[in-house]
């Protein structure tokens, strides 16, 4: 009889959605440009970047992917991965501080870094690294939006061309498969209004958190606990008069006008 000692544990092996391979055996195939490398490109960028990045024409000699995670830490490794570096004997206590700041992981981590240091790095984010980052790929955007006539004006009507552009961008980020939040980028560009309160309304009529981050762009986003969407961008149009064609959900990477 074999000993559960020399039973050994399943490995995750990741196939292609397309060709039903593994990625490093996809240059193969007949759908290999068509169908494979844009779903591993979407899908899985860290994996797409070792394997694929500085290929030519061929990927022969393609490293394998087995040591390339597929997906960020969870809560409890980030918090491992933490207390490892600073407090190895504080490691005991885990899960009891899991327990205790459930929904509150983040503030956790903002008090931590504050009194340690910054955070290890997941091996998730340094194989994506040089990706375009969420902020970078919204600010890029926001800055393509901008409508109305740009012709250079004199006189009274140079006032009416140099207004900021009012933009709303409006995403839901999952984090730990079960929690979500919903960012709001560009309600600074709406004139008159202070995003604290634009905050305090969001938590009032959200019953949860909301709060004001700076970017990695240098703007501004709202912070709310949920998936609100459809919800906060009805109230971005009703209540602060955010005309709706400038507001815009983030749906799957696409910037679709907000229809409400």
């Amino acid at each position: 009889m074999i000993s559960s000692e020399e039973i050994i544990p399943p490995k995750t092996v990741l196939y292609c959605q397309k060709c039903e391979m593994p990625p490093e055996y996809c240059s193969y195939g007949p759908d290999f440009e068509s169908h494979c490398l844009p779903w591993l490109k979407s899908s899985h960028p860290p994996v797409f970047k070792a394997l694929f990045s500085g290929r030519k024409d061929k990927c022969e000699d393609a490293p394998k992917v087995s040591d390339i995670p597929l997906k960020p830490w969870t809560m409890e490794q980030r918090l491992t991965a933490f207390y490892e570096k600073y407090e190895p004997e504080k490691l005991a206590n885990l899960p009891n501080l899991l327990v205790k700041y459930a929904g509150k992981e983040e503030q956790l981590f903002t008090a931590l870094v504050k009194k340690y240091g910054n955070e290890p790095v997941d091996p998730y984010d340094a194989a994506n690294e040089g990706e375009e980052s969420d902020d970078d790929r919204i600010a890029k955007k926001i800055g393509e939006m901008s409508v109305g006539d740009k012709k250079k004006r004199r006189g009274a009507g140079a006032k009416k061309a140099n207004k900021v552009d009012t933009r709303v961008i409006i995403q839901k980020i999952s984090r730990n498969r079960k929690k979500a939040v919903t960012i709001v980028v560009g309600m600074d560009t709406m004139p008159g209004l202070k995003l604290k309160d634009v905050s305090k309304s969001f938590s009032k009529k959200f019953a949860g958190s909301s709060s004001v981050k700076d970017t990695a762009t240098g703007t501004k986003e709202i912070i709310i606990q949920g998936d609100h969407t459809e919800d906060v961008a009805a109230m971005i149009v009703k209540t602060f008069k955010v005309p709706a064609d400038a507001v815009f959900l983030d749906v799957d990477g696409e910037f679709v006008p907000f229809s409400g």
